[in-house]
């Protein structure tokens, strides 16, 4: 498939997608999950752990909501690659400074099946942090996969194909205004 064929099949994928959680639910959602941040964190050598390409749009929509003094890094790992499946965890970019003695946060997109989110979670406890906690803003709703512990979930979204808020369908819509589910 090419750039203009995938391009277009993704116009098509919107037009025809279920909106689970418009744009004015999920802004409620970061509102409950930095509420309950800024409880649990505050005080602490704060690190967000933004992971990248997903964890991009909910970072930056959950920063200006946290009221306490932090650092923002990032990290890149993907088993999806711009595909609709995953398959072996690749490492693009680790975080550049020191997580030792930090209590980190490390802010995703989606909880899925698990895996790759278990492995940064595992990755960040070696460097030796003060804590580690984990923020998505979707949980899929399936028995598959692990599920490595989350400490604060925005929504939680059928076991379909969804978009919107920064995950992507093919590479597009991650800019959605909303999370989207591909029709069935």
């Amino acid at each position: 498939m090419n750039d203009n064929e995938r391009r277009e099949e993704a116009a098509t994928v919107m037009q025809q997608a279920d909106c689970l959680y418009a744009k004015a639910e999920v802004e409620a959602a970061f509102d409950r999950m930095a509420a309950a941040i800024n409880r649990d964190m505050s005080g602490g050598d704060v690190v967000v752990m933004c992971v990248m390409n997903g964890g991009l749009v909910a970072s930056g929509v959950l920063l200006p909501r946290l009221d306490m003094q932090l650092r923002l890094d990032y990290l890149h790992a993907s088993r999806y690659r711009e595909r609709t499946t995953g398959d072996q965890l690749h490492w693009k970019a680790e975080p550049t400074q020191s997580l030792a003695g930090k209590d980190l946060l490390i802010v995703d997109d989606i909880l899925d099946e698990g895996y790759t989110l278990e492995a940064i979670i595992r990755y960040c406890h070696q460097q030796s942090p003060a804590s580690v906690r984990a923020a998505v803003l979707v949980r899929k709703d399936h028995d598959r996969g692990v599920r490595p512990p989350v400490d604060y979930i925005g929504l939680t979204v059928p076991d379909r194909y969804v978009f919107g808020y920064g995950m992507d369908y093919k590479g597009y819509w991650r800019n959605a205004p909303g999370i989207y589910a591909v029709a069935e």
